[in-house]
């Protein structure tokens, strides 16, 4: 299903590409903005991009990357355009004693480039992943509606009720294990190089 939705997505990708100037309009506004990054949640196209972006299909769960001067987002279709700024942050030196956040069970590479990691991931009830370590800044597309308890090294303990649809950009620096707390949940997951 998913390599489906990859190329459908990559055809209608395409398709607006080819009709920019009638299919171009003017974003909404950013739902994130920040040194990193600004992010759009739009059912239209957006033209020209000022940045390289990544384009999620809110749909399908699927990504691709485009570069500055492309149209991001295909009209009529839910898309979560992630414009990367030219700020990068180089990885945090990983020092915990666990593993970096990624990859871990349970989780698809979309793409890679030299500006991101793509990840879809899905939480399974009573199933919660390592200890990890995040080194990366990350954008999340919440797919679904996702109760996730997140646990410290230290035991502190915080349930996120995270809705379908939700956005957020977490700071790297980061060690936790994440556990849903209700059903299964899943969303994409953007490291920013």
């Amino acid at each position: 299903m998913r390599k489906r939705g990859m190329l459908i997505l990559m055809a209608l990708f395409a398709f607006a590409l080819s009709g920019a100037q009638v299919f171009a309009a003017e974003p909404a506004p950013a739902v994130i903005d920040n040194e990193r990054v600004k992010v759009f949640d739009t059912i239209e196209s957006i033209a020209p991009m000022p940045d390289d972006f990544v384009a999620i299909s809110f749909a399908e769960g699927t990504a691709i990357f485009g570069r500055a001067g492309e149209t991001a987002g295909v009209p009529g279709f839910r898309t979560i355009v992630i414009d990367l700024k030219n700020h990068p942050v180089a990885p945090l030196a990983n020092n915990t004693g666990y593993p970096n956040a990624y990859p871990r069970p349970h989780i698809d590479k979309l793409l890679e480039n030299d500006r991101v990691i793509v990840w879809h991931y899905r939480w399974f009830l009573n199933d919660p992943t390592p200890m990890h370590f995040h080194d990366k800044d990350v954008v999340v597309v919440y797919l679904e509606d996702s109760p996730l308890q997140s646990t410290e090294p230290n035991g502190k303990a915080v349930v996120n009720e995270y809705k379908s649809g939700d956005i957020r950009f977490n700071k790297r620096d980061r060690t936790h294990t994440e556990l849903v707390v209700r059903g299964s949940a899943s969303a994409v997951i953007t490291e920013l190089k």
